[in-house]
């Protein structure tokens, strides 16, 4: 270990024998990529507040890097699968669900559900290579942590939260229909204006798009309630020797620290163990390299562009990247774009081509005018924490639903990567820097994003300092989580008001009926004397 980080744990054992309160043992269950670099910004900071932080990752993880010198812990465990089968499978799951049709709703969510049934197979195995080694699982047991740290996105931490007693955090961007929030979370979500993730739709809907809206939540919530469900619930029953359901034990979480914020959502009802934290990563620029600085300034009045589809994506067909390529030479801006293929035959003198961007500091250049992106999450927070006007090029997941939030809120122009042609990509780029507006929304949101109370990091660490605190956090969980579906939509309430008016009617009608039966003896027999 190199100088420096034995450096820094000197100083954090000093700090926790100092006051050892403050000082807490966190337990990490990671997924990869985006969900990956958000996680680790957590880490480390929780780190250098003195936590003693354990990432608990398998042999085949791809960026969760082991390796690396860290003041980070990581408990490496052994498994079945390989980093290739890993590699490949995030390669096919890319590929699949970057060229799937998208012009009929069946065809789109039927292949996506087959991607993410493969995905959860995989993680299912993980999980089982965890939970299954007795040898691990006394070790962690003996750690006795603090508090477990897990993206719902992949499941098990709940499972090891459950398993070593201890409190459950969740970090996630989304799931699928907002399911997982919703059916676990208890999150309330009115499909009259809220629009379901990957709708992408706005929260002002016509009538026809609230009935595609609430197409998509009848459809994610049956797929919900069927996905794979089966073989999850059966694997935590039979390790946890009682019976109970995925969803029961992800509902335990204490805190769940939300990856968007208000200047990229929608309003919609929230619950308070809910906690909105986006943009935890975004931070100053800080100068680039010498050679990319030159080829910056050399811009002159007219500044730069950034293009990028982000880490999962740095090759596409010969035939995208020549295109693109003409586009990007038409322009006045200098391009600044990330690439790994072949070069382009079309790529102009105004463009260079590197194999990794400093994507944070080029957009928090002086000279950067505008941003071309695929929609990650990452990025767009990015793009909004320095407020650059986006061309988004999304390709899959949450990537079209959040280039339609940035395009309903101006400050984005969305293109099809399949379709798209030089002209249109020469048009987008001239509107968003030409068009005054589109900076003007972009800023508007970065104001926004800036002007907070805390600091998304420094609110997501002090939840998950706050759970370590009071070993929990109980009270701010809702009563809906013991109640029913019947219960908790009062559907028993009102069936028993509709009972109790309809013997109210009954028993009138039942006394006026007999009254005017009694009436009509009487007249009848008046006239008969």
């Amino acid at each position: 270990m190199s100088t420096k980080w034995i450096s820094v744990l000197l100083l954090l054992q000093l700090s926790c024998s100092i006051s050892p309160a403050c000082c807490g043992k966190v337990l990490v269950w990671p997924t990869e990529y985006s969900h990956w670099i958000n996680m680790k910004t957590i880490l480390d900071e929780l780190v250098q507040r003195g936590h003693e932080v354990t990432v608990l990752t398998s042999e085949a993880a791809i960026l969760v890097d082991a390796t690396k010198p860290s003041a980070i812990k990581f408990e490496i465990f052994p498994t079945s699968l390989t980093k290739e089968d890993f590699e490949v499978l995030f390669t096919q799951m890319n590929n699949k669900w970057t060229y799937m049709p998208k012009d009929t709703f069946w065809d789109y969510f039927s292949l996506m559900q087959q991607i993410l049934l493969q995905y959860y197979d995989y993680i299912q195995k993980l999980c089982k290579d965890v939970a299954l080694n007795k040898k691990l699982r006394t070790k962690l047991q003996e750690s006795r942590f603090d508090v477990i740290l897990a993206d719902a996105i992949g499941p098990c931490g709940e499972l090891l939260a459950e398993l070593l007693e201890i409190p459950l955090v969740y970090s996630l961007r989304f799931s699928p229909g907002y399911t997982i929030e919703k059916h676990s979370g208890g999150l309330p979500f009115p499909p009259s204006y809220v629009p379901v993730v990957l709708s992408e739709l706005s929260d002002r809907m016509t009538f026809l798009e609230r009935v595609k809206n609430m197409m998509y939540v009848l459809y994610f919530d049956f797929w919900f309630q069927t996905f794979n469900h089966k073989k999850w619930d059966q694997f935590y029953s039979e390790v946890l020797g009682r019976p109970t359901t995925l969803s029961e034990v992800m509902g335990r979480a204490e805190i769940w620290l939300i990856r968007t914020y208000w200047d990229f959502e929608f309003p919609r009802p929230f619950l308070p163990h809910f906690e909105f934290v986006g943009g935890l990563h975004c931070k100053p620029a800080k100068p680039l390299p010498k050679e990319m600085e030159e080829f910056a300034q050399s811009s002159g009045e007219h500044g730069i562009v950034v293009f990028t589809l982000g880490s999962a994506v740095s090759k596409m067909t010969e035939e995208r990247a020549n295109v693109i390529a003409s586009a990007l030479a038409q322009i006045p801006q200098k391009v600044i774009w990330r690439y790994e293929g072949k070069k382009p035959a079309t790529l102009g003198p105004n463009t260079r081509i590197y194999k990794w961007l400093p994507q944070n500091d080029l957009l928090g250049h002086p000279k950067t005018k505008a941003f071309i992106t695929h929609g990650g999450t990452n990025g767009i927070y990015e793009a909004i924490y320095h407020g650059i006007p986006m061309v988004g090029l999304p390709l899959f997941v949450d990537q079209p639903d959040n280039i339609a939030h940035m395009k309903t809120k101006g400050a984005a122009i969305r293109l099809d990567f399949n379709t798209i042609s030089s002209t249109d990509l020469v048009n987008a780029l001239k509107t968003v820097i030409n068009d005054p507006s589109y900076k003007e929304n972009v800023m508007k949101l970065s104001r926004i994003h800036h002007d907070q109370p805390m600091k998304p990091l420094d609110r997501a660490v002090f939840w998950i300092e706050f759970v370590m605190r009071h070993k929990g956090a109980k009270h701010l969980r809702p009563a809906s989580y013991d109640l029913t579906w019947v219960q908790y939509h009062s559907l028993d309430v009102i069936g028993f008001l509709l009972v109790c008016v309809a013997t109210v009617i009954f028993v009138i009608t039942k006394c006026c009926l007999f009254c005017c039966q009694k009436f009509a003896k009487t007249g009848k027999k008046k006239k008969r004397e």
